[in-house]
């Protein structure tokens, strides 16, 4: 079954050696979004002056980190997509590093095989 790949980068400078290490194991059509958590958007406002100037709201006061997503066809080995990732971002259970899940695809249009056929 197709499987859903989830990961959410913290350090954004890591991307392209997880895609790259991806792609080395099967894994194509990579979507990547910029995106925010909820503890990361909390508060940010709290230090702007009473009057603050155009610059003072304009700077971004919050880190952005990847989310990485890719519907994975029958046999990829999603351990080994694990393994590489966290090889190169640190132990997922480590704060700070991200976070990688699957979910179940019960169907699927568009997929195309990134295996060659021979």
């Amino acid at each position: 079954m197709p499987q859903l790949l989830f990961a959410v980068i913290d350090d954004v400078t890591k991307i392209w050696d997880v895609l790259e290490a991806w792609e080395s194991l099967g894994v194509s059509g990579v979507t990547i979004h910029d995106s925010t958590g909820q503890h990361r958007t909390q508060g940010l406002r709290d230090d702007l002056p009473l009057f603050p100037s155009v610059r003072d709201l304009l700077e971004k006061a919050e880190t952005s980190h990847r989310t990485m997503w890719s519907v994975l066809e029958d046999g990829i080995d999603v351990e080994a997509i694990a393994r590489a990732t966290e090889a190169i971002v640190g132990p997922l259970a480590n704060p700070r590093t991200g976070i990688l899940f699957t979910v179940p695809v019960t169907k699927v249009w568009g997929l195309r095989s990134s295996r060659k056929q021979g």
